[in-house]
């Protein structure tokens, strides 16, 4: 099985405890608060006035035309049906990087490259970028995105944690053979509605619609993510919260040795001595993080919600044992 942060499930069943704050992934932890669901949310098929609402909003946010846009049950779903609608043979994933684009490729049969320079990903049928990365925060500008695709045959830029860092999106000026994949549920915090786009010419979101069904979103995804994506006061304000606790969380770590190697709005990546024992000294105070099977000294953390949590981090360093 591919390696992912989430699994509170096995914390839990080694440490024990039930209060834990779950730090192993990129999900706000402030999130946006929804309000009731309507009746029709909850017993009507979603309908194509539900989704062009949605969608309209989405466009806004992303600077980009409404039909250019595909909601999808999360962007896991559009990086799931991506490598059957597009031909070819030849992948280029830029690594290291969120294990589902290889993964995906691998599994729909195509052979996949992981170069650690975007050089490498020169001449694939199917190139992938994640931007800003995950883990490393690594980011490429617009003009630099532009310049890869005109050397693939075509390229997804999955911005999952581009919300904060609109100046990063190529959503509003993309090269005619990118595919953009946004998430819903890391900014917003609602990663349980499973929602997210696609955002690419029309002839390949009519593919991509053909292989997600004909309700690829839930009523409810589709009504909580409108009125999420038309609070832009409150996409506002967690932006500039999430940069001062960006901040915090890294003096906090960072006065106890720990280096930092970058990251995002919504995680921060550290090298330690051995991540399985910083994990673990953690683990015990009930907070769960992030290491990597392939790399035993990166440690990756996110955002703690409020100041209980971050008090809560700096007094697991205090603990005894």
């Amino acid at each position: 099985m591919r390696d992912h942060g989430g699994d509170i499930d096995k914390a839990a069943n080694r440490f024990g405890g039930t209060d834990w704050i779950d730090l192993s992934t990129g999900i706000n932890r402030r999130s946006w608060q929804a309000g009731p669901l309507s009746a029709h949310a909850l017993t009507a098929l979603p309908t194509q006035q539900d989704q062009a609402r949605l969608c309209a909003l989405a466009a806004v946010r992303f600077g980009c035309a409404s039909e250019q846009i595909l909601p999808l049950a999360g962007a896991s779903a559009a990086i799931q049906l991506v490598p059957h609608v597009i031909p070819g043979q030849r992948a280029a994933v830029f690594s290291p990087t969120y294990n589902e684009h290889a993964g995906s490729l691998r599994s729909a049969g195509w052979q996949v490259a992981e170069p650690h320079d975007p050089a490498g990903l020169s001449g694939a049928d199917l190139a992938v970028i994640v931007n800003p990365n995950n883990p490393d925060g690594r980011e490429f500008t617009p003009a630099q995105i532009a310049a890869i695709a005109a050397t693939v045959g075509h390229l997804v830029v999955d911005e999952s944690f581009a919300d904060p860092r609109p100046d990063l999106s190529v959503a509003s000026e993309r090269p005619d053979n990118v595919i953009v994949l946004r998430s819903f549920g890391k900014f917003w915090g609602l990663a349980g509605l499973r929602l997210g786009f696609a955002i690419a010419a029309p002839d390949l979101l009519t593919r991509l619609a053909e292989r997600a069904g004909p309700w690829p979103v839930s009523g409810p995804a589709l009504e909580i993510g409108a009125q999420a994506l038309a609070d832009a006061r409150w996409a506002d304000d967690t932006v500039v919260w999430l940069s001062e606790a960006t901040l915090h969380l890294d003096q906090i770590l960072t006065a106890q040795g720990w280096n930092l190697i970058g990251g995002t709005h919504l995680f921060r990546l550290y090298e330690v001595a051995e991540a399985r024992a910083a994990r673990d000294l953690l683990a015990r105070a009930g907070i769960w993080s992030r290491i990597f099977p392939w790399h035993d000294r990166w440690i990756r953390l996110g955002i703690p919600g409020n100041r209980r949590e971050f008090d809560r981090l700096a007094q697991a360093f205090k603990a005894p044992g």
